[in-house]
């Protein structure tokens, strides 16, 4: 019989609650207990009348139950290097939100600080496994699916989080009692800034070669078995406790089929971000309940109001464009001013189309710049030459679009000033090859695309950031069509197309997670620029195909997305 003390708190100011404290283990039954280790969040070990030898057994906290359940259970860990459980004040804030949310939570105090002639996560693992048997067994009684239990992390509490949703059919521990023939698998997880999971950190210190090296790879300890389950990853940009983790890890699933999100923060160091990113993805994959009808975005983003005038100009002098193809048709560029100017920031936007069509009108471009409009943002679209320049040219099937971006960015600079607006800061952003085609931007500005033919193109064509939504045609396997491997294998690399020059500079990448343009497009783009020491921002969508937003559920990812854009501006300074 497990003990169980109940304990009675005040938490929060407005009120008390009860919770139980359950140990996870029967008395005599620990395995590999060490006399050094406790089990204990840091502000109750560092209470005056704390007793060591009452806290050795690892348990868990069932908070009260929610007020509208919705049939899950969310187990908190906290992080602390596997030397101490320090995160109160996450657990405290999980708890206050997933609750409201509907779920039962309880939080999970393993043994701390490191196992001697362990590896330093054993002690933990074997915790964590027993804890979330417990967890299973214990869902009829307090009113929960057992196929329902999700994790929330933080740290080595996340390489924790990883063991238990990539490896639960590897024992940590010989079986003690009936419980241990219930599952320990769990069904998701909210995975934050994993530390020790490559192989150049995994004995518990920081990255010693920032994730980064050909002989650098996953920890071997996570087993991607049979049960491995679908994960949201946020991670900073700037960790010590390398990104790449997440990353390698994202990598993997992909190869599994199994859903995921990766969110990844520039500029950020280790700690927890985008709390809101998982509830969305929580919601997206149906464990907050059913979900509600999609909207079309076009029909949200319907009216040009915050718009006071729309200019229209050719991007080529008439008889100097260079590569003239005579199926393709006339580019051009167009001004949408806002009625209320709040920034000098300009926004270019295209869309996508395969290089074979692409429009100014459609939901790839209309509702962002609309959006932006209403932001007090100035926002240029363009239309570019397709479809694609005939074989006989001999031209790649980015050559002619290459030239009219290069060119548009000139057009945008040289009238920037006149406008009121500044010209160093511009930025691009596309969709599916338009996102190809804002790689070419952001990537090659350097390399000319044309010879000059006036005094324009004196002008400089860098830009200051660029949008990647869903870009195309980034990696070998997926150079001319969708990727064949899923762009997950180390041979799929990016493509020549892109010189990663020194005026390359951030992204934004928003990708679907299930789009046949694989995210991996994206997902490899970030890792090289972050090994450039340029900091970008990431974030994929589970279940999320092609074109994602075009038709989108509330709540989730796909329908928040125009906001990603406004907060990566507004977190690099590009809108002030």
């Amino acid at each position: 019989m497990r003990k169980i003390v109940t304990l009675i708190f005040i938490l929060y100011c407005i009120g008390a609650f009860a919770w139980e404290r359950e140990f996870v283990w029967p008395k005599g039954k620990m395995p590999n207990s060490q006399e050094k280790q406790i089990a204990a969040m840091l502000d109750e070990a560092k209470q005056a009348n704390f007793k060591a030898k009452d806290h050795k057994i690892a348990y868990l906290e069932w908070y009260e139950k929610p007020d509208k359940p919705n049939g899950g259970c969310m187990i908190l860990i906290s992080g602390g290097g596997y030397n101490t459980c320090c995160d109160m004040q996450f657990i405290k804030q999980w708890h206050s939100e997933l609750t409201k949310l509907g779920f039962q939570c309880v939080n999970f105090v393993y043994r701390t600080p490191r196992p001697e002639g362990l590896p330093v996560y054993q002690t933990a693992w074997e915790d964590g496994q027993r804890a979330v048997r417990i967890v299973r067994h214990e869902a009829k009684k307090r009113g929960y699916d057992p196929e329902k239990i999700g994790v929330i992390s933080q740290s080595a509490g996340s390489h924790l989080a990883l063991l238990l949703a990539t490896s639960s059919l590897t024992p940590a521990y010989a079986p003690i009692d009936k419980l241990d023939t219930v599952s320990c698998h769990i069904n998701w997880g909210i995975v934050n800034s994993p530390a020790y999971a490559t192989n150049d950190s995994e004995k518990g210190t920081p990255n010693s070669r920032l994730g980064y090296g050909i002989d650098v790879k996953l920890s071997n300890i996570f087993k991607f078995d049979d049960k491995t389950c679908s994960l949201c990853l946020l991670h900073g940009g700037n960790d010590k406790y390398s990104p790449m983790a997440s990353t390698l890890v994202y990598r993997q699933l992909r190869k599994m089929n199994i859903p995921a999100e990766l969110h990844l923060y520039p500029d950020m160091p280790h700690g927890v971000y985008g709390f809101e990113r998982a509830v969305e993805f929580m919601r997206q994959m149906g464990y907050l309940g059913q979900l509600a009808p999609q909207e079309e975005l076009m029909n949200r983003y319907a009216s040009d109001d915050a718009r006071t005038e729309k200019i229209t100009e050719d991007i080529w002098p008439e008889g100097k464009m260079p590569d003239v193809q005579e199926n393709q048709c006339k580019p051009y560029l167009e001004w949408h001013l806002p009625k209320e100017l709040k920034t000098k920031a300009i926004q270019i936007i295209y869309s996508g189309g395969s290089y074979n069509s692409n429009s100014p009108d459609g939901f790839e471009v209309t509702p962002a710049r609309r959006y932006l409009n209403e932001k007090g943002m100035t926002v240029v679209t363009m239309k570019y030459r397709t479809p694609r320049p005939t074989p006989e040219s001999g031209l790649a099937k980015h050559t002619t679009a290459w030239q009219d971006l290069q060119r548009a960015i000139r057009i945008v600079r040289s009238e920037a000033a006149q406008r009121g607006l500044d010209p160093e800061r511009i930025g691009i952003m596309g969709s599916s090859a338009g996102g190809h085609l804002t790689l070419m931007g952001v990537t090659s500005s350097m390399h000319q695309a044309y010879l000059p033919i006036d005094d324009i193109d004196k002008q400089p064509c860098n830009v200051q950031w660029g949008i990647g939504i869903y870009p195309a045609y980034a990696l070998t396997d997926g150079a001319m069509k969708p990727n064949i491997n899923g762009g997950n294998e180390d041979s799929d690399v990016l493509v020549p197309d892109f010189s990663f020059d020194l005026k390359t500079v951030p992204m934004l990448f928003v990708h679907g997670d299930a789009d046949k343009w694989a995210a991996m497009n994206s997902v490899k783009t970030w890792e090289k620029m972050r090994s450039m020491g340029i900091q970008s921002e990431l974030h994929t969508l589970a279940l999320r195909p092609h074109c994602f937003q075009a038709k989108a559920v509330p709540g989730t990812g796909s329908y928040t997305y125009l906001d990603r854009i406004w907060e990566f501006m507004t977190h690099k300074g590009y809108n002030k």
